[in-house]
């Protein structure tokens, strides 16, 4: 009796009735009847609140998915789980919704905005699940949501959120062909991809998409190469196959001279004496013709990068070398991937089956390679038949004249195998070891016909079978065999081995006269109860015997002929009257009697026995059409190997002239240049973490700097001898740059570099560093620098003298005696201008944007405006200066106002501003605090105190506000540029509004959107910027390239990706305005 469900639950015991389930304890494997309560214990688990229960269900209902279970009735619970905050139980999540998604698609658009917020999250792992389960809903409406995803993925910083990328695309493409243009352009982004993780998938993505587009693999030939050994063994099964229909196409066949003296080989074998004489000057003059062949260096690259990968653990991997070995290398060096094979057969039984199906299409062609290896193809009692018969085939494929002995032996044991099918097989092998070795046919002859005498009836009709090809090659010295055959006739019941019999004694009828007759007589007998292949081969029999032996035959032709007129099968029939017409002469019948003998009784060409392998070579090995030795659907047919080698040069990539320097500079750069270098002239990437706020952090090279006849070195070096100075000096300078910057503050150490540095004086060198500065910053020419008193104002001024704008000055910075100091802690004006030294580092623009921290209302009368000054911190060069201004608008005096226990983010600090300790009414003061934000845009958050409140506040930078300007030419700009290709390249186009048509406007609200410094450009249609992230120092390169119109393309290069990928929005908004 079927217990209750209530009991069933309460208990977990088990029902014989419905389908077993779960149980409650994953580990005890208990079951429970299926009821309308099914699965009602993990619906309550995952409407839990504790997240403890969800990740327990989720566990269970992925296990039950694993053991083949049906869980598609948990969908609308589970899906619902898809917004969990807790990373193991959206995991979970996500793998349950991409088994079912495609099931359930109603219910999954449902979620997709969550898909979609899933895509942004900061876990990869998150971020790759969902954009597979985006990928698995089948719905074409969802198309070009599922395009912006995989675009956006396919420059993700995570390699392996772009390795899913590249696995949506086929399935984009399968639900959406006509996307295909747009999917190319992925395709061809991620192929630039350097990171291994990515290479296989993306490969597999345009075999899928488009693999017509040969052009695509050009570039990336030589790194796909090199990436090979390193890519996961999936990949590298498909990049492997790829490249070798690639290499087929793309360079000469390295056996083409070869083949020409094999196909003159076989003319000579086939040909006459006579033929071969006048044939052999013009074989001559053919191969004298031939230029000698040069293997291209491309094929040897990709030769040599695989031969180490026949030593993987994976045997797809060893059979995709071996095949791209037998089709792409030249014969002398295909032997080397015998031993991989030969290694393979000690694996699983399936992977000795696909092995051995293509070992036997080898051995055809090159069977010298693998006789060394023999014995590995003997056969064992274990093997499966399907093993047996293959390694048959091989052990046939290498049988000559040397080995024949031993391998006949071989066969006489196999001979004795309980397998019918195995022993038919190789009696089989026999017949071709006989036809194909002319010493040992004698030899093989007389096994097979000793078989005849063997008690399985199996292997006596093989071998009658075998026996009747053999012996259609010498008939008239076999006779005896004949008659021994005819005999046999009584004893032997196969319907195919009784054919052959009767052929042959049919087709040899005049060695055996008397036999012959006797036997169409016992046949005769027996007709009716023949088989249909019987009953055919004994009317050609009488037929034979009529029109050679007619005193005897006559009367049994007439007889066999009339039973076959009414027979059953209406083949049978009309061979009767088809053969009574032709031998039996009437008024009625034609011209075709005096034929009949001719036609019976023509010499018939011996049969040739060949491998059944012969002719799939013209498949790939190794793919499942050379397996079915059909073609497989989405096959690709190898191409042959073209007359003319195509362009080489499509594969180099392109090296910039200024990135190439000689072996020379190379050794003298590594022998003289210091770890750290402080050389003056060095800015860009190539600057140390140890430098000077201004140089170090690329705001500013040293170089660049004009410095007062008092800083200027008295025996500084010409410009023209510089370059010549500089390494002899870096030695020298790297010691004294550490151990000043180890005695003094940060701000006397960025002066005593700049000291220190070789930089020029004169008024000629002064005349070439402004108008370097001046390209600098923003084409902003005609703009002198001079040396300039600055008044200061105190934070106690009066209201009526310094209103609290919107926009207020950039602060402006100066090298005084060698020192950075703000302006607010002199105390007053500066009174001393001759030693004063302004150097504007922002871009060309009078004001700064603000941002409101404190309004107010919320504030209580204290109202707090901020702005990023653009201004290195002098505290900390890795920090981002942010200048508040502070505003009492009470009628109190506000007391002791502070940052009080900031609360950054991991990886963030804070450098407080020193506490004001009172602001009269009205007053407004001005402080600077420094942020490192860790080149993020994530908010800053602190306390910002008074004597008797505390507000929270924080402060979140626009991207543009996370980096410092970087001044250097064009030729450092493009060998940057350069280093940053493929994934770490951002290209966009975009339309410029009506107030950005000239060139001031453009630069203008570039630099706005950025700190950035302009570098100077040849052309006169593009803009370039250059900046340093302030944390890392990572670089931000900027191009803009007008086009026709108003249409402009901008591309950001730099290892941020993230940055790269916001500071574009940000431009485009700056620039579209």
């Amino acid at each position: 009796m079927a217990a209750s469900p209530a009991y069933g639950e309460e208990k977990g015991g088990s029902s014989s009735l419905g389908e077993p389930e779960y149980g409650h304890d994953p580990a005890s494997g208990g079951i429970f009847s299926s009821d309308y309560k099914r699965h009602d214990d993990l619906k309550e688990m995952l409407d839990s609140n504790k997240d403890s229960l969800k990740l327990e269900a989720m566990k269970r209902i992925v296990a039950m998915i694993a053991r083949g279970k049906n869980a598609s009735d948990l969908f609308p619970a589970v899906v619902k789980n898809v917004a969990c905050k807790n990373i193991e139980v959206k995991k979970l999540v996500y793998v349950y919704l991409v088994r079912y998604a495609e099931e359930q698609q109603d219910l999954a658009l449902l979620s997709i905005s969550t898909f979609q917020r899933g895509l942004k999250d900061p876990n990869q792992l998150i971020r790759a699940s969902a954009l597979r389960v985006l990928s698995s809903i089948r719905v074409p409406i969802i198309v070009p949501i599922m395009m912006l995803a995989i675009k956006e993925a396919a420059s993700d910083m995570s390699p392996y959120v772009r390795k899913t990328a590249a696995h949506a695309i086929p399935k984009l493409y399968s639900l959406d062909s006509d996307q295909k243009d747009q999917l190319i352009e992925v395709i061809e982004k991620l192929l630039a991809d350097k990171t291994t993780l990515v290479a296989g998938s993306v490969v597999m993505a345009f075999e899928e998409v488009c693999p017509e587009r040969i052009d695509l693999i050009h570039k990336n030939y030589r790194k796909l190469c090199n990436l090979l050994i390193d890519v996961e063994e999936w990949g590298q099964v498909v990049i492997i196959n790829m490249l070798t229909r690639y290499a087929r196409t793309q360079f000469l066949s390295p056996n083409q001279n070869e083949s020409l003296l094999e196909e003159n080989t076989e003319k000579a074998f086939y040909g006459s004496e006579e033929e071969d004489g006048k044939d052999a000057k013009a074989e001559a003059a053919m191969l004298a013709k031939c230029k000698p062949y040069v293997m291209d260096p491309d094929h040897r690259l990709l030769l040599r990068n695989t031969k180490p990968l026949l030593q993987s653990r994976n045997a797809a991997v060893v059979m995709a070398v071996a095949q791209l070995y037998f089709h792409l290398a030249p014969k002398a060096e295909v032997g080397v991937i015998a031993k991989a094979l030969v290694r393979l057969l000690r694996s699983h039984s399936e992977v000795q089956y696909v092995v051995l199906q293509n070992v036997a299409t080898m051995s055809i062609k090159r069977r010298g390679m693998f006789e060394p290896y023999l014995k590995s193809f003997y056969i064992r009692s274990t093997d499966p038949t399907q093993i047996k018969i293959l390694k048959l085939e091989v052990l046939t494929n290498l049988a000559n004249e040397t080995n024949i002995s031993t391998i006949l032996r071989e066969f006489q044991t196999y001979i004795r195998s309980m397998d019918k099918d195995f022993v038919a097989a190789t009696i089989q092998a026999i017949g071709r070891c006989a036809t194909n070795i002319g010493k040992v046919r004698d030899t093989c002859l007389n096994g097979l016909v000793q078989l005849l005498s063997n008690r399985d009836e199996l292997v006596v009709a093989e071998s009658v079978v075998v026996i009747k090809k053999l012996l259609q090659m010498q008939p008239a010295q076999h006779s005896e065999i004949i008659k021994h055959m005819a005999k046999l006739t009584d004893n032997i019941q196969v319907p195919m081995a009784r054919a052959s019999i009767l052929w042959l004694i049919g087709e040899y009828c005049e060695h055996v006269p008397k036999i012959a007759p006797d036997v169409l007589r016992k046949m005769a007998k027996s007709f009716t109860n023949e088989e249909d292949i019987v009953k055919l081969q004994v009317i050609n029999l009488a037929a034979k015997l009529y029109l050679t032996n007619s005193k005897q035959s006559k009367l049994l032709t007439q007889y066999v002929l009339n039973l076959a007129k009414y027979d059953q099968n209406y083949d049978i029939r009309d061979r009767a009257r088809f053969i009574r017409q032709l031998i039996v002469p009437t008024e009625k019948s034609g011209a075709l009697n005096k034929y009949a003998k001719k036609l019976f009784l023509a010499q018939k060409p011996a049969p040739i026995l060949e491998s059944s392998f012969k002719d799939r070579d013209h498949f790939q090995l190794g793919s499942l059409s050379h397996l079915l030795n059909a073609k497989a659907v989405g096959y690709q047919e190898l191409p042959d190997w073209p007359d003319e080698a195509p362009d080489p040069s499509v594969r180099n990539v392109e090296v910039p002239e200024w990135t190439k320097c000689t072996s020379r500079e190379k050794r003298k750069e590594k022998v003289e240049k210091p770890f750290y270098s402080d050389s003056e002239g060095e800015s860009g990437p190539t600057e140390s973490a140890d430098s000077t706020p201004w140089e170090g952090r690329g705001v500013l090279p040293a170089k660049t700097l004009p410095q007062p006849p008092e800083l200027a070195s008295p025996h500084s070096p010409s410009e023209e001898e510089e370059e010549e100075e500089r390494e002899k000096k870096a030695k020298k300078k790297a010691p004294q740059g550490r151990k000043g910057r180890a005695e003094t503050s940060s701000e006397e150490a960025s002066t005593s570099e700049s000291s220190s540095s070789g930089s020029d004086s004169g008024s000629e060198a002064e005349a070439k560093q402004r108008k370097v500065m001046r390209a600098g910053m923003g084409g902003c020419t005609g703009i002198p620098v001079p040396p300039i008193e600055l008044p200061i104002s105190t934070p106690c001024s009066p209201p009526a003298a310094r209103p609290a704008p919107r926009r207020f000055p950039c602060l402006i910075w100066m090298t005084v005696s060698g020192c950075l100091k703000y302006a607010n802690c002199c105390g007053g004006a500066l009174s001393s201008p001759c030693c004063l030294l302004v150097q504007l580092l922002s871009p060309a623009f009078s004001a700064v944007k603000t941002y409101e921290l404190l309004h107010r209302m919320a504030g209580e009368g204290l109202a707090v405006e901020y702005c990023f000054s653009r201004r290195p911190f002098p505290g900390d060069p890795h920090m981002v200066a942010v200048q508040i201004q502070i505003s009492n608008n009470t009628d109190t005096e506000v007391k002791n106002l502070r940052v009080n226990e900031p609360k950054p983010l991991s990886g963030m600090r804070i450098q407080e501003f020193p506490e004001i300790e009172h602001l009269a009414p009205g007053d407004t003061a001005s402080v600077v605090m420094g942020i490192d934000f860790c080149d993020s845009t994530q908010a800053a958050n602190f306390q910002l105190c008074t004597h008797t409140r505390q507000f929270y506040v924080s402060i979140q930078p626009p991207v543009g506000e996370l980096m410092a300007p970087v001044f250097m030419s064009e030729n450092e700009f493009k060998k940057e540029q350069g280093k940053l290709m493929g994934m770490s390249e951002i290209t966009e186009k975009l339309m410029l509004s009506e107030k950005c048509q000239s060139d001031h406007t453009i630069v203008q609200q570039l630099t706005s959107a950025a700190n950035v410094g302009r570098v100077p450009c040849g052309a006169s249609n593009e803009y370039r910027f250059a900046a340093k992230t302030v944390t890392s120092g990572s670089l931000v390169l900027i191009t803009l390239e007008r086009r026709e119109g108003s249409t402009a393309q901008l591309t950001i290069n730099s290892e941020k990706m993230v940055i790269g990928t916001m500071l574009v929005k940000d431009i485009i908004q700056a620039l579209a305005q």
